[in-house]
């Protein structure tokens, strides 16, 4: 399934994997999620109700790139650097092409719309 993120003037796309953590997001979608940087890797945000665990591991080594769900805050987490692993991360899926170095350029808080894509 393939999303589309609109974020501070930007349209990014990311494709998700499978997973019970994906498809209770899908069910979230479409959603505003209001985001945050941190950690000057990753943009954050806190969706409306919690994913599923079921079938994860404990944490991740999330790539730049990488689309994730940060458990413990219940958050969408867009990373655009380097994240080492940390437990409660679930990897979501890819941003697509140069997506992530687009978001690296877009500084401070963003409001981030994120929705099914058709094709």
């Amino acid at each position: 399934m393939r999303i589309q993120i609109s974020i501070g003037g930007e349209r990014l796309t990311a494709t998700l994997s499978e997973g019970a953590a994906v498809r209770d997001l899908v069910a979230q979608l479409p959603v505003t999620v209001y985001m945050v940087d941190h950690g000057q890797f990753e943009k954050t945000g806190r969706l409306p109700s919690p994913l599923s665990r079921e079938g994860q591991p404990d944490g991740a080594d999330p790539d730049v790139g990488d689309v994730g769900y940060y458990a413990p805050g219940n958050d969408l987490v867009l990373y655009y650097g380097d994240q080492s692993y940390f437990p409660g991360i679930v990897i979501l899926g890819r941003l697509d092409g140069d997506a992530a170095q687009r978001l690296a350029r877009l500084d401070g808080p963003v409001r981030a719309r994120v929705e099914a894509r058709d094709d």
